[in-house]
C-alpha cells in the first residue's frame, strides 16, 4: 500500500485512500444536507460536491497551519479532522446542519466549517472576505517571530486560504493578493497559500474560460501553481510543491485548481434555469469522484467491494449522527443567542501598566504625569500609545503614514523612534488590507492598533469590521477572537477644509455593528484615559473596539476665548482609566433648568452653550456620553428625569447618523420619563461641502443655545 498510486507520484496508494474516504465522507455530507432540508429539519445546503480534490491539503498541511476556508471545502476539513484527536467529524457535521446549539463550531448560530482545536477558524465569507486576514496573519506571524514574540503557533507555520474563481473579482479578494504581493515586492516574507478552486461559475454567472490563469499566472509577487481536481495524483503533488515552496521561501502562492460544481449553487438552486441539460450531464460526467474511484480501482488500491462497504458503511454512519442530532437541544432564548457578544464587566478591566523603570526611560525621564502643563488632545494621544506600547510588548501600531512622519495630525509622531520600525509601521494605502493587518495580529494573541486616517475611508472597508471582525466571537460561540482597537480619526468641524471624505459627520455604520465597543472622547485627558480602557477590553475580553478621534479638538487648547487653555488638561497616572460605559457630568447643580447631552465637537459646542445660556438665566448640565457603545442611556434618562428637559446634541446627520434617535426612542418609551421634555438638534442629512458652507449644514454653538431657550420655555410636569 505504500506504493506510488501512479508511477513518479509522490502519493501511495495508502494515501490515496485516505483522501478518498475524506472526499466521500464530504460528498455524503452534502447529500445528507439536503435530506435534511427537504424534511424541513436543516438549514444549510451550500456543499463541497465537486470540489472534493482539496482534502489533498488537509492532509499535507499540518494541523497548526491556520486554514481559512471556502465553504466548499469539506473535504479538506475533513482530511484534516482525520489527523486530529478527540474530533467527532460525522457528528459535528451534522450539529451544525441542524443548528444545534451543541455544533462545537458555531454553538447553532450558522454552518461554518471549522475547529477550535485544528486551527480552522470559522468563516462566514461568501465574497472573499477573509483573505485579507489569510495575507495579514502571513505578516504577522513572521513580524512576532522576528520579535520573539510567544506565539500558538510554530513560527514555521503557513497560512491557508481557499475561495472560488467568481471571488477573485471582489475588491476585498483583491486586497488579500496585493498585501500579500506588496509584502513580497517589499522583501518582507508572507507565507500565504491562497487557493483558488476554480470551478468556472459563479451561482449562475459562468467565469469568462482562461481568467483566472490569465489574471494571476504572471501576477507580481505571487508564485502561480496549477493543478487539475479530477487528478488525484496531479493534485496532491502539486499541492506538496506549493506548501513546500510557501513553507521554505516564506512567499505567496497561488494555487490555481480545477474543479467542477455539483448539484447546484445550494439545495435552492435550479441549474435547468440558466443550464441547458446538455451542459448539466456534461458537467455530472466530470464528476472528481468517479475519477478517484477509477484511480483507485485501477490501482488495486481498493477493490469494488471494498469501494461500495466504504461507501455504505459512511453513509449509515452520517445517517445515524444525523438523527442523533435531531434531538440535541437548539438555541432557545434570546440571551443565548447573544451571549458570544456580551460586554466586559467594567470593574473587571483593568489598563496595561508598563514597568516603572521601562516607562521612565521610554519618555526619556519626563514622566508625562509629572509635567504640570496642561496640553492638547493629540499631544496626550500620543503619550497615551506611547505608555501603551511599552506596556504591552506585543503590541503594534500601523497604518497610512504613521511612521516617520508620526500620523497625518502627529498622533504618532515619535512612536516608531521609540519602539522600532517592526512594532510602528507604515502600510500600504488600503483600509481594508490594514483591517486585514489587524484581524490577524489579534488573532495571533498580539494587540493591533491599526490607524483609519479619516472616518470616510472606513467606509471603504466597513466589512473587516462588521462582517469579519466582530462577528467572530459569536459565529465562534466565543472560541475565536481577533481583538483590536481600531483609532478612527474623524466627525466634521475642520473650518470647511477638505470637504466630505475628510469631514465625516456620521457614525450610524458603526452603531449597527453588534458587540463593537466605541469611544467618542472630547477632552485629552478622556481620550487617554478611553484608550487604556479600549485595550483592557480587547486584551482580557477580545473585544473589537473603535476610538473615534475629533479632528477639530486635535490642537484646541482654549474652550471660551483665546487663550484660557481650558481644553488643555493634564495627564492622567498609568493606572487610571475611564470605566467602561461611563459618561462625565459638566456643572450639576440641584437649580438646573435642564441637560444638554452630546459628545466629541458636540460637547465642546455644549459647553460653550452652557456659558452663554447663564447670560440668560438658565442653568444647565451638561453630560458628556464618551462612550457610543454601550451607550450611557441609564445615565441620560436619570439626569432627564432630574431636570424634567432632556435636549440631546448630535453633531452627526439627522437621519441615522449618530446615537441621538436611540438615545430619545430609549426614553420614550420609558415611562418613568413621561412628563420629560425630549428634543434633539443635529446636523442636516447630507455631505459636508468646502469651506465657510460646511457651518450652514453642521450644529454650531449658536443653534443649542437657541434650542436650550426654547425648551427651557417649555412647561413640564
Amino acid at each position: 500500500m505504500d506504493e506510488a498510486i501512479v508511477p513518479g507520484s509522490r502519493l501511495t496508494r495508502r494515501a490515496a485512500v485516505g483522501l478518498f474516504e475524506a472526499a466521500l465522507q464530504s460528498r455524503l455530507q452534502d447529500l445528507e444536507a439536503r435530506r435534511l432540508k427537504d424534511r424541513g429539519v436543516g438549514f444549510y445546503t451550500i456543499g463541497s460536491s465537486g470540489h472534493e480534490a482539496n482534502a489533498v491539503f488537509g492532509a499535507l498541511l499540518r494541523t497548526t497551519d491556520p486554514a481559512l476556508l471556502h465553504y466548499r471545502s469539506g473535504a479538506l476539513l475533513a482530511a484534516r479532522q482525520r489527523q486530529g484527536r478527540g474530533e467527532t467529524p460525522l457528528f459535528d457535521a451534522m450539529l451544525s446542519f441542524v443548528a444545534s446549539a451543541e455544533d462545537p463550531v458555531s454553538g447553532g448560530r450558522h454552518k461554518v466549517l471549522g475547529s477550535s482545536t485544528l486551527w480552522v477558524p470559522p468563516q462566514t465569507s461568501t465574497i472573499a472576505s477573509h483573505l485579507p486576514k489569510a495575507a495579514g496573519m502571513a505578516f504577522a506571524l513572521e513580524r512576532m517571530a522576528r520579535l520573539h514574540l510567544p506565539l500558538p503557533i510554530p513560527a514555521d507555520s503557513i497560512v491557508y486560504c481557499s475561495f472560488g474563481d467568481a471571488s477573485c473579482n471582489h475588491a476585498t479578494a483583491q486586497a488579500g493578493f496585493n498585501l500579500a504581493a506588496a509584502a513580497t515586492l517589499h522583501n518582507l516574507p508572507c507565507p500565504v497559500l491562497f487557493a483558488c478552486e476554480d470551478n468556472g461559475i459563479g451561482i449562475s454567472t459562468p467565469t469568462p474560460h482562461g481568467f483566472v490563469a490569465r489574471s494571476f499566472a504572471q501576477r507580481a509577487g505571487l508564485h502561480y501553481v496549477a493543478a487539475d481536481g479530477r487528478d488525484l495524483a496531479q493534485a496532491h503533488d502539486q499541492a506538496c510543491a506549493a506548501i513546500e515552496y510557501v513553507r521554505g521561501h516564506r512567499r505567496p502562492v497561488f494555487f490555481h485548481m480545477a474543479t467542477v460544481r455539483l448539484l447546484g449553487h445550494a439545495g435552492t438552486d435550479m441549474e435547468n434555469v440558466y443550464r441547458t441539460d446538455a451542459e448539466i450531464d456534461a458537467n455530472e460526467a466530470r464528476d472528481p469522484m468517479l475519477a478517484f474511484a477509477d484511480l483507485l480501482l485501477r490501482s488495486g488500491a481498493l477493490t469494488r467491494d471494498e469501494m461500495l462497504a466504504l461507501h455504505a458503511d459512511t453513509e449509515e454512519r452520517i445517517r445515524r449522527c444525523a438523527e442523533e442530532a435531531l434531538g440535541r437541544p437548539k438555541l432557545a432564548t434570546a440571551a443565548a443567542v447573544v451571549a458570544p457578544l456580551r460586554l466586559p464587566d467594567p470593574a473587571a478591566l483593568r489598563p496595561p501598566v508598563a514597568d516603572p523603570a521601562l516607562r521612565a526611560r521610554v519618555f526619556g525621564g519626563q514622566l508625562p504625569e509629572l509635567d504640570p502643563r496642561p496640553r492638547h488632545l493629540a499631544f496626550r494621544l500620543a503619550q497615551g500609545l506611547k505608555d501603551l506600547l511599552a506596556a504591552v510588548p506585543h503590541a503594534f501600531v500601523f497604518g497610512e503614514d504613521v511612521g516617520r512622519r508620526g500620523g497625518v495630525y502627529n498622533v504618532t509622531d515619535g512612536l516608531q523612534a521609540a519602539f522600532g520600525r517592526a512594532r510602528v509601521f507604515d502600510t500600504i494605502l488600503d483600509e481594508t488590507s490594514i483591517l486585514g493587518l489587524a484581524q490577524a495580529f489579534g488573532s495571533l494573541g498580539a494587540l493591533p492598533l491599526p490607524e483609519i486616517q479619516y472616518l470616510a475611508y472606513v467606509h471603504n472597508a466597513l466589512d473587516q469590521i462588521r462582517g469579519e471582525a466582530a462577528s467572530l466571537q459569536y459565529f465562534s460561540a466565543g472560541r475565536y477572537q481577533n481583538p483590536m482597537l481600531v483609532r478612527i480619526a474623524g466627525f466634521g468641524y475642520q473650518k470647511g477644509f477638505g470637504g466630505h471624505f475628510h469631514n465625516d459627520n456620521s457614525v450610524g455604520a458603526l452603531l449597527d455593528i453588534p458587540g463593537l465597543v466605541i469611544a467618542a472622547p472630547a477632552r485629552a485627558d478622556d481620550a487617554v484615559g478611553m484608550l487604556r480602557t479600549l485595550a483592557a477590553a480587547a486584551l482580557q475580553a477580545g473585544k473589537v473596539c473603535i476610538l473615534l478621534e475629533p479632528i477639530a479638538l486635535y490642537m484646541t487648547k482654549d474652550l471660551h476665548e483665546k487663550g484660557d487653555g481650558l481644553w488643555s488638561f493634564p495627564y492622567p497616572p498609568p493606572h487610571e482609566a475611564v470605566p467602561l460605559g461611563e459618561p462625565r457630568i459638566h456643572g450639576a447643580s440641584d437649580g438646573d433648568t435642564l441637560t444638554i447631552v452630546s459628545y466629541a465637537n458636540g460637547l465642546y459646542m455644549s459647553l460653550q452653550a452652557q456659558r452663554q445660556l447663564l447670560a440668560h438665566g438658565i442653568q444647565a448640565r451638561v453630560l458628556d456620553l464618551r462612550w457610543l457603545a454601550p451607550l450611557p442611556v441609564a445615565a441620560v434618562k436619570a439626569h432627564g428625569r432630574a431636570t424634567g428637559r432632556l435636549l440631546v446634541v448630535d453633531e452627526c446627520r439627522a437621519t441615522a447618523g449618530g446615537p441621538a434617535a436611540l438615545l430619545l426612542a430609549a426614553c420614550a418609551e420609558d415611562p418613568e420619563l413621561a412628563g420629560v421634555a425630549l428634543r434633539r438638534i443635529a446636523s442636516h442629512d447630507t455631505y459636508i461641502p468646502l469651506g465657510p458652507a460646511a457651518n450652514l449644514v453642521m450644529v454650531q454653538t449658536e443653534d443649542i443655545v437657541a434650542a436650550a431657550r426654547a425648551l427651557a420655555r417649555e412647561t413640564v410636569r
